[in-house]
């Protein structure tokens, strides 16, 4: 059973022990008919031939409260795009799938770029922007939740914890973000336990508890990738195409949402997905990859809100990272002994030290060039420049689908 405690400036909802999952599904019905729910799905053809996504799947078949559900796929060439279609097709709800590299989207990736518009690479944060937008076009959802493809012990509960803060009608939430146990017979999550939470805190040491980093420090897991927010969000938060996505949509949400409309909700006992490799020597690629991503991502908002990031700073931070990230493996050993689980102080000791490198990089690529940014533009800015693009995304995405 989780804790109680309402820690930081977000309301935390908790995981109480069992759930009575007929009357939380019995209320979503209800909420659906108000705040109707689209789901998307960022998906990749590999996860297709996943056991986990075929148990998703079979739960999300008997959950009758979602009005909608987008597919949207990346790295997928005709063929594939076939048979996800095929696969998808025994989902009850109405389902389309976003062929994201397939020429109907490439085409609309080229007029966005004429119109000087820069959307980045194919990745999950471009997959996500381009759902959110064929959702905005059919203007028949109010809520849109979001969740990975590779969640392993996947459950109807997750996906319903998820939805109900802000379907509901009786609470006033514009965004919630998941958070859950990374735990089997060791602890996981290295990237949030030895990395994000650390370099914040390191940050609060150097700068003083500023709102941004307050906030940041909130969230009891801030890189799930699990999220539901209200419909017009999607229309005014920017979200980058790298490794940077759960980070800055935090961060924009701070900008775009009063603080107590920002929740947590703890979506289940223990969650696991697949692992990315530290790749300690290689910065393009697995772990270290995604923790440059997300440092250039919080040292570019820290100078948003006024921070001064000179080259003594990082300097500073590295020191004052290294100590606190150290610190941190001790508690964890400590943590994990008490509960019997198995841990490798050496490789923890080993990823840190990789993440240090990793804030040394960022630091000097951020320095190098602080006005360079992945994001994506917002879709206010995208119907400014080109005011019937959502029609014609929408027209494209029902004609891919009706191909066989």
């Amino acid at each position: 059973m989780a804790d109680i405690y309402q820690t930081g400036v977000v309301a935390t909802f908790h995981r109480f022990g069992d759930v009575d999952l007929k009357r939380m599904e019995s209320e979503l019905i209800e909420f659906n008919r108000h705040r109707p729910i689209a789901l998307v799905l960022p998906a990749t053809y590999a996860e297709l031939e996943a056991p986990a996504l075929k148990h998703i799947i079979g739960e999300i078949k008997q959950v009758s409260y979602i009005n909608e559900i987008v597919v949207t796929m990346g790295r997928t060439d005709q063929e594939q795009f076939s048979k996800a279609k095929e696969f998808f097709s025994s989902l009850p709800q109405r389902t389309r799938v976003i062929w994201n590299t397939g020429p109907g989207i490439g085409k609309f990736h080229k007029l966005l770029e004429e119109n000087g518009l820069f959307i980045g690479a194919d990745g999950k944060g471009r997959s996500a922007w381009t759902a959110y937008g064929y959702i905005l076009s059919r203007e028949q959802s109010k809520v849109i939740a979001l969740h990975d493809c590779d969640i392993v012990n996947y459950s109807r509960e997750l996906l319903g914890r998820l939805c109900y803060p802000i379907a509901s009608p009786h609470t006033d939430y514009d965004f919630c973000k998941g958070y859950y146990a990374r735990v089997t017979d060791r602890m996981h999550g290295r990237v949030t336990r030895l990395f994000v939470t650390p370099i914040i805190r390191s940050l609060k040491k150097l700068l003083g508890p500023l709102p941004l980093l307050v906030y940041l420090d909130s969230f009891r897991y801030p890189l799930a990738g699990e999220f539901s927010m209200i419909t017009d969000l999607a229309r005014i938060n920017r979200i980058p195409g790298d490794w940077g996505l759960e980070v800055e949509t935090l961060a924009e949400v701070y900008r775009n949402c009063a603080l107590k409309r920002i929740c947590q909700v703890e979506l289940c006992e223990t969650y696991e997905h697949k692992h990315q490799p530290l790749s300690a020597d290689n910065p393009k690629t697995g772990l270290m990859k995604m923790s440059i991503d997300i440092a250039k991502a919080i040292f570019r908002n820290l100078a948003i809100e006024g921070g001064i990031l000179s080259k003594s700073f990082f300097n500073s931070l590295v020191v004052a990272y290294l100590r606190t990230a150290q610190d941190t493996i001790k508690r964890y050993n400590d943590d994990a002994a008490i509960n019997g689980l198995f841990f490798d102080r050496h490789q923890e000791t080993i990823t840190v030290e990789a993440f240090t490198r990793a804030i040394q990089i960022a630091g000097e690529e951020f320095r190098k060039d602080p006005l360079y940014s992945p994001l994506i533009p917002n879709w206010n800015r995208v119907t400014s420049a080109i005011p019937d693009f959502l029609e014609q995304l929408q027209e494209v995405v029902e004609e891919e689908n009706k191909k066989a």
